[in-house]
């Protein structure tokens, strides 16, 4: 695959997810507000390194995928990591992807 932006790359990945019919959701946590507004979203719970897809289907061994989407160099945030070894913690597949073919790659392989 080419270079993509991070959102170019998300709406790709939400294409395939669709396609595939899986029950997920991208938690949108990048989006720019002013003080007060992050402040009410903290409030209501927005919480800051939650990965930007989880998918629900469970396979015989985790309860659901968590992916974190980068474009290269970017690298997961220490907010990030934590949310990814917490949810490893709970019995969820979690990786790191830097294009789609990985996407695909790791959710075909959770399908197995």
């Amino acid at each position: 695959m080419g270079r993509f932006k991070e959102d170019d790359l998300q709406m790709a990945v939400a294409k395939y997810l669709d396609l595939k019919g899986l029950l997920w959701t991208h938690v949108a946590n990048e989006r720019r507000t002013s003080i007060q507004a992050g402040a009410r979203l903290k409030r209501k719970g927005v919480k800051s390194g939650v990965p930007d897809v989880l998918i629900f289907n469970p396979n015989s061994y985790y309860n659901g995928i968590a992916i974190e989407l980068k474009i290269k160099p970017n690298k997961p945030t220490p907010n990030q990591i934590k949310w990814l070894k917490d949810l490893n913690y709970k019995c969820w597949k979690t990786v790191v992807c830097y294009n789609l073919d990985e996407v695909i790659n790791e959710i075909n392989e959770y399908l197995k």
